[in-house]
């Protein structure tokens, strides 16, 4: 969609650039392509003063200019350094690209420890991320650098398994560099080894989901934080786990906050990875994943979608020779990645396809239903999310009540769309009706209505 431009073609800076298009704009800024195939930042005072007054830009950068009765600032830049939004820039093409940004980010956290900077503006030429101090849901850090890493995709650099399936081309020791000239700790740090002397163990949470918080706090997360007294009566190391629930019950989700708290490198089998038509080929890639994840033990293997490879063998399409050697492969191989410390977590929407010699504890001893949130998780999802923006009195039992039974991802909706909607009425902050409107704008989606086919 074109952006209707502040200054006209062709007008002249002082430093003597002239404007041509602009591509990207937010209420009080603007970036224009110049002629010289270079880019200017142009600013409204009141923007201008809030970045000068928090430290993050001294005014000898800026040149000031009039245009009819407006006082503007600009910053101009070659077409050899980067000036873009960070929710709306290309992914980098190179590793020194990605540590620069790195560096801005870190530069920029040095000065301003809170704003979020899911919409600042990059201006690698003052090595800042600009915040331009929205009203938007406040996104980590860790999130901010994974989506701008991966040309937009909503992913934290410490989704291991996520974020190097996306970042082939930068490498896990490369990003590793970029994530540590960020500043952003490693999740390995954070994980339940990681103490200090006088500090406290870092704990486990999953917002709106206690239940499942609760269970991986103790059937995973204790016993490798106290692996010396669990090993002293016999048990090395967690079992393997099956999640099963409904789609959008938040099975990815959960898994993807144990592996990051973990740090554990993370390997996946999936029918868009593995799947193969050929005889012995699906077998053979199943192998290899299972011997990289035992090679960088300790780590995390994650079977999605299992019913694609592990169905009952004695239903229909299951019984056929290669899916036989598929089913029998995982059965040879999860006992001994479990003794190699690979933490095996499978999930299915369809647990009722999967093959009963899978089931069976000494393979998969738990095996535990994620169904649709309650009440009272939405309500604790919700509370977790608000407090991170600024919100007024509110009500949120109705908001709770509605969601209930819902995927996550609406809860999450909803509260982007209410600070948004604020932000649009002018507000400072979320108010009830800001809320409500975005609940009203989020209607459930049912499945699709079924096709008849006949005859007339």
């Amino acid at each position: 969609m074109p952006v209707e431009t502040w200054l006209p073609v062709g007008f002249s800076f002082p430093d003597g650039a002239r404007t041509r298009l602009a591509i990207q704009s937010g209420e009080n800024w603007q970036i224009v392509e110049t002629v010289a195939q270079g880019r200017a930042l142009v600013v409204k005072p009141s923007l201008a003063h809030k970045w000068a007054d928090a430290g993050l830009i001294e005014w000898g950068s800026w040149q000031t200019f009039q245009f009819g009765a407006d006082s503007l600032f600009v910053l101009t830049s070659s077409s050899q350094q980067w000036l873009a939004a960070v929710n709306d820039c290309r992914s980098p093409g190179t590793k020194s690209e990605a540590l620069a940004f790195a560096a801005s980010m870190r530069e920029t956290r040095a000065i301003d420890a809170t704003s979020p900077l899911q919409d600042a503006i990059y201006v690698e030429r003052l090595s800042r991320l600009l915040p331009t101090f929205s009203l938007a849901t406040p996104v980590p850090d860790d999130i901010v650098l994974g989506a701008w890493l991966a040309g937009g995709a909503q992913v934290s650099v410490h989704s291991t398994r996520r974020i190097n399936s996306l970042l082939s081309w930068l490498g896990s020791a490369n990003l590793s560099d970029v994530i540590r000239q960020a500043g952003l700790t490693q999740t390995a740090a954070q994980g339940p080894d990681a103490e200090t002397p006088g500090s406290e163990p870092a704990v486990f949470k999953l917002a709106g989901r206690p239940a499942l918080e609760q269970f991986f706090r103790e059937h995973v997360i204790d016993i490798i934080a106290n692996a010396a007294r669990y090993r002293a009566l016999g048990i090395d190391f967690p079992t393997a786990i099956i999640l099963h629930g409904p789609p959008g019950c938040g099975k990815t989700f959960a898994v993807d906050r144990l592996v990051e708290f973990l740090g554990w490198p993370s390997f996946s089998i999936d029918a868009t990875s593995i799947g193969s038509p050929y005889i012995h080929e699906t077998s053979r890639k199943v192998a290899e994943v299972f011997d990289k994840a035992m090679k960088e033990a300790p780590s995390v293997l994650i079977i999605d979608e299992m019913e694609a490879f592990l169905a009952d063998r004695e239903m229909g399409a299951g019984s056929s020779h290669h899916r036989v050697e598929e089913v029998g492969e995982f059965l040879r191989r999860i006992p001994e990645a479990i003794k190699s410390h690979v933490l095996v977590i499978g999930m299915t929407n369809r647990f009722e396809m999967i093959d009963s010699a899978i089931q069976r504890r000494g393979r998969f001893d738990h095996v535990v239903l994620v169904d649709m949130p309650s009440r009272e998780e939405v309500d604790g999802l919700l509370k977790v999310l608000y407090a991170k923006l600024p919100i007024e009195a509110v009500d949120l039992d109705p908001i709770s009540t509605a969601l209930a039974g819902r995927p996550l991802s609406d809860v999450d909706f909803v509260v982007r769309e209410s600070a948004r909607l604020a932000a649009k009425a002018g507000r400072e902050s979320i108010d009830q009706n800001s809320i409500l409107l975005a609940l009203n704008g989020a209607p459930p989606r049912g499945p699709a209505p079924a096709r008849k086919i006949g005859f007339l």
